[in-house]
């Protein structure tokens, strides 16, 4: 059975995430330990003690779930699950560097400081209340595209995420965003839901953050992968590390090609996905993108005991 280990994107963060985990595993608190030594402030107080509003803020939550995703996965390795039981790794958004982390691409302390300053750079790419993001659910990309494409009237709005049949994320300029969520139910959405986020990610608005971390990326090593990364903007494998590197600084414009980076892997043979660390969003676009797919939420220490369990029975 090939697998892929899937990393989530903003939004799943929550109070207490990954503080089991700590707990249980000394090399999973390791991780939490080097992020805060990285960002010189304590970020896992925040995350296990601190308040849900101040870790949603963009520039919490980025290094926050990357920090919880690898203490998961330093949690498998303890159990004997290496980066080897992958075919392929794949991260929502944000979750591309926790997946490049795990692969030993990016060091855990670079991963953290980029997240940071990706999460600023987004988050003061636009002035608070000019940009929104709406998810479209009913309909598929093509049907999308042709609503936001009767919305623009000028002004920017894109397909930001396709995250599977019947779910794209809409993000631009919060006028045509909700002309476009008022037209939806016309065009045959089942709803058209706008979402709390404080910035317009993956859309040509975020040009100024593209360019902080184009410049950011240029100071920091990339080794290739130990397994191929499925990227956000190309829905392929990549191991070059130009290429990554080149790639990490489109995705904050590009769009997160979910549903078809899913079907790739599919298509390549992998049957059994593991979404690694907060939550459980990226295992339900799994289930809607392929019926057949075994998926696996892996960020408790349960969850990695039973992960374990599940490769030697």
């Amino acid at each position: 059975m090939s697998r892929a280990f899937i990393f989530p994107g903003q939004g799943a963060q929550a109070i207490g995430m990954g503080r089991d985990l700590a707990e249980a595993y000394p090399a999973a608190r390791a991780v939490f330990d080097e992020v805060d030594e990285a960002l010189g402030e304590s970020l896992s107080a925040l995350i296990w003690e601190g308040d849900a509003e101040t870790l949603t803020l963009t520039q919490n939550a980025q290094p926050a779930l990357m920090a919880t995703s690898l203490a998961a996965m330093r949690a498998l390795e303890a159990e004997g699950v290496t980066i080897g039981a992958a075919a392929f790794v794949a991260g929502h958004s944000l979750g591309e560097y926790s997946a490049l982390t795990a692969a030993g691409s990016l060091t855990l302390a670079d991963a953290a400081r980029l997240l940071r300053l990706r999460g600023k750079a987004m988050q003061e790419a636009v002035p608070v209340g000019e940009g929104a993001m709406a998810a479209v659910l009913g309909l598929d990309l093509a049907a999308v595209r042709k609503l936001v494409a009767e919305a623009a009237a000028g002004e920017v709005l894109a397909a930001a995420n396709d995250n599977d049949p019947a779910q794209v994320v809409i993000s631009g300029a919060k006028a045509a965003v909700e002309r476009a969520a008022a037209l939806a139910k016309e065009a045959g959405a089942k709803r058209a839901l706008m979402l709390p986020v404080s910035a317009p990610f993956h859309c040509a608005l975020m040009a100024p953050a593209a360019r902080v971390m184009a410049e950011a990326l240029d100071d920091v090593h990339i080794s290739a992968p130990a397994v191929p990364l499925v990227a956000n903007v190309t829905a392929d494998r990549v191991t070059d590390e130009a290429t990554i590197r080149s790639l990490l600084v489109e995705q904050v414009c590009g769009a997160v090609r979910w549903r078809e980076s899913v079907a790739f892997m599919v298509g390549q043979g992998v049957t059994e996905f593991w979404e690694i660390g907060a939550g459980k969003a990226l295992s339900g676009m799994v289930r809607r993108i392929h019926k057949e797919a075994s998926v696996q939420a892996v960020g408790t220490a349960a969850d990695v005991s039973a992960a374990a369990r599940s490769l030697t029975a």
